[in-house]
């Protein structure tokens, strides 16, 4: 009798845990009504310069850049307290926890996210998802790149991956092969660009959302990929 397989899931978090495009749409709210249009835009531009360099988004990054451009507008130093105590955990997606531990009778859950060292815990630690995945977080720059060191954490026979962004799912299906599965939850404005989708290879699993993870068995993910 073979014994059971060894399996790790790996959750993203933004778009696929959170509803990353509903806390963008409060920051930039938050930054016209505080700050004016203006403001909110130039703060928008750094961001996405900033993200252009770095690979991931560097929320408290692009504000030390923009403090630099409004050093003598005080009031600006205030909006990193609005970043740090945002209510992340009201920004899970419906039955996101569910899933989570839907999938924990069959294995290890962790979450695996791209993102920067301190506001990227802070939203994990929020939302309340640190505490969901028994302190199981792993945080790079190119999650994609760190295979190496994932198996070294979470070393397993069989890996899920659960992340909204196909051009990661497909990446990591070619270096990992049959010994992940991918799943692609159709969340967030990633999910839904059309000149992504038809670029990419379709991933293994398709969810609408990440609730469908519920309706899911084990031998799902176990089916020849």
């Amino acid at each position: 009798m073979s014994k059971p397989l060894d399996i790790v899931f790996l959750f993203d978090v933004d778009n696929t845990l959170i509803d990353n495009d509903r806390v963008q749409a409060d920051l930039r709210g938050h930054l016209e009504q505080t700050y004016g249009v203006a403001a909110r835009d130039r703060y928008w531009e750094i961001l996405e310069k900033l993200r252009n360099e770095l690979g991931y988004v560097d929320y408290l990054g692009a504000l030390e850049r923009f403090r630099i451009e409004t050093i003598h507008c005080p009031d600006v130093l205030r909006m990193s307290s609005w970043l740090v105590d945002y209510p992340f955990a009201a920004r899970l997606y419906p039955d996101a926890l569910r899933a989570v531990k839907h999938v924990q009778k069959w294995g290890t859950a962790v979450i695996l996210s791209d993102g920067d060292a301190v506001f990227q815990p802070r939203k994990v630690e929020r939302a309340g998802l640190w505490h969901a995945f028994d302190n199981r977080v792993l945080i790079y720059v190119h999650k994609e790149q760190e295979l190496d060191d994932v198996e070294r954490f979470y070393p397993a026979d069989h890996y899920v991956l659960i992340d909204d962004k196909l051009r990661i799912l497909a990446a990591v299906k070619k270096i990992w092969g049959e010994r992940v599965t991918t799943v692609f939850p159709k969340q967030g404005h990633y999910a839904q660009d059309q000149k992504i989708l038809t670029q990419l290879p379709p991933a293994d699993i398709e969810l609408a959302k990440i609730g469908d993870l519920l309706n899911c068995d084990l031998a799902a993910f176990l089916k020849k990929q």
